[in-house]
């Protein structure tokens, strides 16, 4: 009885033994890491339209390429006005300067050769030890970019904790004697913060309330675009103070600065500022500098203060 039971034991294990290779194990065998990825890379393979289509854009990409990259050991080493000139032809872009022209408003006599404006930026990096004499002659270049790249040296040097005092108030000379070149809204943006602002922060700013009182816009730009360093500060006064001046400015980009400056002086525990100038302000300032004060408050103030201005 014992053999035949194990002679029972054996035939039942020999007649399962062909359940043993598990159909799971040959699956696996297939999808092996290679084949995996495989199959994965094949979706990404495109269709014939696809493809036409890609062959199309990128044929559309050579005929206007886009500026080489700038490359920082390509960049003399003596930080010159002219040298920053000639380091600046490999990035002039025909397709650049038509967006720029018509971006800008321009101002008579106003040229420009097409430059990105962050491939601009660092090459002015590059030139930040430049003097002040050099950037004297850059400023004074009919070429909008040109100006451009000065200013950002400018403001580059003034967000410097390392630069002296005395640079300082070369810097601040130099922007207050080049303002006439000084002529569009993104020039006043580039440098009046930080060689202007950063500058009087611990000086009298009697200044401001000069160029406030400009006839000319983009001096009256700068006075409020300067309070930007004393907000960073913690102080709001000047802004407030130099915006109740220019409340009523007729130039459109003024008044943008004027609302954007004040926006940004009245957030956190500055609001009621904010709220007490619009109270006098609202009815009658210019639709657009309220629309950029009243742009972070909420929807219940907006139409309050928009209302005023209705009335």
């Amino acid at each position: 009885m014992k053999k035949t039971t194990a002679g029972a034991a054996k035939s039942a294990t020999k007649k399962t033994a062909p359940a043993k290779p598990a159909v799971k194990k040959s699956a696996a065998k297939k999808i092996t890491p290679a084949k995996a990825a495989v199959k994965k890379a094949t979706p990404a393979t495109a269709s014939p339209k696809k493809t036409a289509s890609a062959r199309s854009d990128i044929s559309g990409l050579r005929k206007t390429p886009a500026p080489p990259a700038i490359r920082i050991p390509d960049v003399p080493k003596e930080a010159t006005a002219d040298n920053f000139v000639k380091a600046m032809q490999p990035y002039i872009s025909p397709t650049e300067r038509d967006k720029l022209m018509r971006y800008f408003k321009q101002d008579e006599g106003d040229q420009f050769i097409g430059i990105r404006m962050g491939q601009l930026f660092a090459l002015a990096k590059a030139f930040i030890a430049m003097p002040p004499a050099e950037l004297d002659k850059l400023l004074q270049s009919p070429v909008h970019e040109v100006r451009a790249g000065a200013l950002s040296i400018m403001d580059k040097q003034g967000r410097n904790n390392k630069t002296p005092e005395s640079r300082r108030k070369e810097l601040y000379d130099l922007y207050l004697k080049r303002h006439d070149r000084i002529n569009n809204w993104d020039l006043v943006d580039l440098a009046a913060q930080f060689v202007i602002g950063r500058y009087l922060f611990d000086k009298p700013r009697a200044v401001l309330a000069k160029l406030a009182k400009s006839k000319n816009e983009w001096e009256r730009r700068t006075a409020i675009t300067a309070t930007a360093y004393f907000i960073r500060q913690g102080e709001v006064e000047d802004t407030f103070r130099i915006a109740a001046m220019l409340a009523h400015d007729r130039h459109d980009l003024v008044q943008k600065a004027v609302g954007g400056w004040i926006r940004e002086a009245g957030k956190s525990r500055h609001r009621q500022e904010l709220l007490l100038f619009l109270d006098q302000y609202a009815a009658t300032m210019p639709r657009t500098a309220l629309r950029y004060a009243i742009e972070h408050l909420g929807e219940k103030e907006r139409k309050h203060y928009m209302g005023l201005k209705e009335k």
